[in-house]
């Protein structure tokens, strides 16, 4: 890895943390039904490869070199990514393992993977509609009747994100205590099936791994539209456990370990939209003598 490509993800970790060069993190494979199901290859495996380089190739597509052999996806394609910004991402993933890789830590690469291969076969409109599913279930939108803290807490946290939701798509959402949760309007979906199908499959595949991380629509677009940072959609999206630990304790390392974990994946996911969704290119000064 070249300085310039490294200095060049100094610019996306000041929105995203820095992710891409993170530690192993042990997946909870219960509830992750999407892309991290979808490995490269076995959880872990001796580094085989010294140098990591980029190229462009035809049409304009960038590509992994480890060494000299051209990085390849599950599916046995060409592993090409649409710009060189989301190439030298996946490139530093692959750079910061270490003795052994844990391709667990690697979401960018797996999110690569599962756009190219597509394994479920879906197209556009399968993957909107099941994006959209969350919202009849959305973390922020189903409230507990008691007891009256978690109540208040739920009120005071969720509901100016709800507000900016609705305000920022001119659609109506609301909340429910019912275990049926709220009716949501049928032109507010049709607003969000419009919004949503302007974004690319690249996109789409990062956005839905981002709702399913947060079990919430609501907050995933927060953050993807940066209104939220990650730290607190995914605070926002554990609320209810959180005030559970802080009434009744909890086995402290355990609950750190799977906040940064969830961090993590939220975070790829959303650097992962907006590396898909952009014209992304990279920058680099003219050094003079």
């Amino acid at each position: 890895m070249t300085a310039a490509m490294s200095r060049s993800l100094v610019r996306l970790q000041r929105h995203f943390g820095n992710i891409l060069s993170a530690g192993p993190i042990c997946p909870r494979n219960q509830q992750i039904r999407f892309a991290s199901n979808y490995s490269t290859a076995a959880a872990e495996r001796k580094r085989f490869y010294q140098d990591v380089s980029i190229s462009q190739g035809e049409g304009g597509l960038f590509e992994i070199n480890l060494d000299r052999r051209k990085l390849k996806t599950p599916g046995g394609k060409l592993f090409t990514v649409p710009n060189e910004a989301l190439a030298i991402a996946v490139a530093t993933e692959w750079d910061a393992q270490r003795d052994t890789l844990k391709f667990y830590t690697m979401h960018l690469s797996t999110l690569c993977n599962t756009a190219l291969d597509n394994p479920t076969q879906r197209n556009k409109e399968q993957m909107i509609s099941a994006a959209l599913k969350y919202l009849e279930t959305d973390t922020v939108c189903y409230r507990v009747d008691e007891p009256h803290g978690l109540v208040e807490l739920q009120k005071n946290e969720w509901d100016p994100v709800l507000h900016w939701m609705e305000n920022r798509y001119n659609v109506t959402i609301g909340s429910s205590s019912s275990i049926l949760g709220p009716d949501i309007p049928k032109a507010t979906k049709d607003t969000f099936r419009q919004h949503l199908n302007s974004y690319s499959f690249w996109s789409l595949t990062g956005l839905e791994y981002v709702i399913t991380q947060l079990k919430s629509v609501v907050l995933s677009m927060g953050m993807i539209d940066r209104h939220l940072t990650v730290e607190q959609a995914v605070l926002l999206s554990r609320l209810e456990e959180e005030y559970q630990i802080q009434h009744w304790g909890n086995v402290e390392w355990a609950h750190d370990y799977d906040t940064y974990e969830l961090r993590a994946r939220t975070a790829a996911g959303a650097l992962f939209v907006h590396l898909t969704s952009e014209s992304s290119t990279v920058k680099r000064k003219l050094l003079q003598d």
